[in-house]
């Protein structure tokens, strides 16, 4: 494992800062991709239906319009937008009309910061190393998306299953082929589960956006880590469900999301496959 004091101080400080700047843009994307999704599913459905499309939707996507609160509608400034610092000065309140900020904020910057120096602590400050941060924050994202809505988009799954297969062109992760026959059978392995439960139930318990981030996970850790991660992704769930009905929050028949234990899964995998491949006696 790199040891990351052999850096330096100031590079180490630079990959936090860039680290908690990155968590602060991945605010932005999981609050507004999936309005910008709705927005184009609605336009479509009226361009499909002839309907008029009035009045215009404003524009609206990952820079416009900026950041404002939503009460007063005050722009956020570059001093207000300080990853983690702002939100502690600011007490967690509007700088204009005193509305509290969701403590959700500085917590996805701490969350994002913390996982990308596990990262480059296990890959180094190298081109493996980015690519593994990439991984993180778009698994990060979809996690905080399908926590909030159920869904898990084509946007963010299928170019990380894309990003997965050309990283393992040249082995960087795994051998190519271990990587295609794991994004083919992670897809396949729930795909075939989700239809078998409907056969014995008749209803639904799992949705497409799964099968194509355990494909994605598939494509950067290879096949050989698919049983690790779905043991791994159904204790998540039990243990997160579990948590939730005694706390009220949730009912049995309730649907949970899969993907944030999916994600967590494949994180592990990719930090410590190979440790966990050799400790459970799987090839690797």
């Amino acid at each position: 494992m790199d040891n990351l004091f052999n850096h330096g101080g100031l590079i180490l400080f630079l990959a936090a800062w860039v680290s908690a700047s990155v968590g602060s843009f991945l605010n932005v994307v999981i609050y507004r991709l999936p309005i910008m999704l709705q927005q184009a599913f609605t336009s479509e459905a009226k361009a499909a239906l002839a309907i008029p499309d009035h009045p215009p939707v404003a524009a609206f996507n990952l820079a416009v319009p900026r950041s404002h609160c939503p009460k007063c509608g005050h722009q956020i400034g570059a001093l207000e937008n300080i990853p983690l610092l702002s939100w502690v000065v600011q007490r967690g309140r509007c700088k204009s009309c005193t509305n509290p900020i969701s403590a959700r904020y500085p917590v996805v910057e701490l969350l994002t910061l913390v996982v990308s120096m596990v990262v480059i602590a296990r890959f180094g400050f190298t081109s493996t190393g980015l690519a593994a941060c990439v991984f993180t924050w778009v698994l990060l994202t979809a996690t905080m998306i399908d926590l909030d809505t159920m869904l898990l988009p084509d946007q963010l799954t299928l170019p990380l299953l894309w990003l997965g297969l050309i990283m393992n062109l040249s082995g960087t992760f795994v051998p190519l082929e271990q990587a295609v026959i794991g994004a083919v059978a992670g897809y396949l392995l729930l795909w075939s589960t989700r239809w078998g439960f409907k056969l014995l139930t008749g209803k639904e318990g799992m949705g497409y956006g799964d099968f194509k981030l355990l494909a994605a996970l598939g494509a950067w850790v290879g096949w050989t880590l698919l049983p690790f991660m779905l043991l791994v992704a159904s204790i998540t769930g039990l243990a997160f469900a579990l948590a939730r009905i005694a706390t009220q929050r949730m009912q049995r028949a309730d649907p949970m999301p899969f993907g944030p234990c999916l994600a967590v899964a494949g994180w592990i995998a990719l930090i410590a496959g190979e440790r966990l491949a050799a400790l459970l006696g799987m090839p690797h």
